[in-house]
């Protein structure tokens, strides 16, 4: 079996697969959003001291497993560093006490194996990362190279959602709160925001601009706020969605994607789902979105993407794992 920890940000994860035949045989997340959504965000002390608690609670459960453990696939990078330590320190204790490797995984590969949790990977493959940290589009190709073809450049598709739900104290996290509430919007053409970078030819995601113009209308309301915030979230939701689908449209003429996948926290946006669903019918690419239970922070595609490591004898030892705030090893 692999073993695999995820405590990049706010959610504490373990799960155990078979290795031979991608079993699941144990998954379980405990998640932080409600401490954090007190402060409508993450507070990476709080985050750390969560971690600690939740971490040997998720071990225990898997006791009577550890003999069947052969390797244990830990996130590295990228994460908030007071988080990441939690998930790597106990990687490294298990390590030693059942002698056995321990594989870095890369929180970001992670997710694009969401993709494949049951199965084994289709490669050459173009993918959609959008989350509370990331917005990235990359080609995957035959050989399994991951090229960036574009991301952000200020917040991040799943951020800019968090901090307008944080706006309007709406809670956290932000992206399913928005979504839910633009459904009950009264008067949909009532906010028109512009859509970022429209027009421009460079491949770059830019959200700043747009939270700002959220900010403002939210301001204007005053005493009226309450009875719009709904029509704000539609607006919002409408607008950010609408600059994922005008870059990837470039992209898409660009690329001639035959294979196209959707991962990451804010991948579950209706919206953006149905969006680039219609655009791959429009190109004829087969598309592959991740099971909503697992779009979010989970150990089961950080064992998923251990896993083939394991099979290719990319491991370590306790010495020389470490960790990083940023993206250091973006590849399969």
């Amino acid at each position: 079996m692999i073993l695999g920890i995820e405590s990049s940000c706010d959610d504490s994860s373990v799960a155990l697969i078979n290795s031979k035949n991608l079993e699941l045989i144990y998954h379980k997340k405990i998640s932080q959003e409600l401490e954090h959504s007190v402060y409508g965000g993450v507070v990476p002390e709080l985050a750390a001291r969560l971690h600690t608690q939740a971490l040997p609670a998720l071990l225990n459960d898997i006791k009577p497993y550890f003999k069947q453990i052969k390797a244990i696939a830990v996130t590295n990078e990228p994460g908030l560093s007071v988080s990441l330590i939690s998930g790597v320190s106990m990687a490294k204790s298990l390590s030693i006490a059942l002698d056995v490797p321990l594989i870095a995984v890369n929180h970001l590969v992670g997710h694009i194996y969401s993709l494949f949790l049951n199965s084994e990977i289709s490669i050459p493959i173009g993918i959609l990362l959008v989350s509370g940290g990331h917005t990235l589009v990359l080609n995957i190709d035959k050989d399994g190279c991951i090229e960036i073809l574009a991301q952000t450049s200020d917040d991040s598709f799943g951020e800019s959602f968090d901090k307008v739900a944080k706006m309007m104290g709406l809670g956290y996290p932000g992206g399913a709160i928005i979504s839910h509430l633009a459904q009950s919007a009264s008067d949909k053409e009532k906010f028109k925001f512009s859509i970022p970078l429209r027009g421009d030819k460079r491949l770059e995601y830019s959200f700043s601009g747009l939270k700002n113009a959220a900010r403002l209308a939210i301001e204007a309301q005053g005493e009226n706020l309450q009875a719009n915030k709904a029509n704000i979230a539609y607006a919002f939701e409408q607008t950010a969605c609408a600059h994922i689908m005008d870059k990837l449209k470039l992209i898409f003429k660009e690329q001639n994607f035959k294979h196209f996948g959707v991962v990451g926290g804010a991948s579950a946006n209706p919206i953006l789902r149905r969006n680039i669903s219609e655009l791959c019918k429009d190109f004829d690419c087969k598309l592959t979105l991740a099971p909503l239970e697992f779009c979010s922070d989970n150990a089961l595609m950080i064992a998923r993407a251990g896993r083939e490591k394991f099979l290719r004898k990319e491991t370590l030892n306790h010495k020389e794992l470490d960790i990083s705030p940023k993206s250091r090893n973006l590849k399969l």
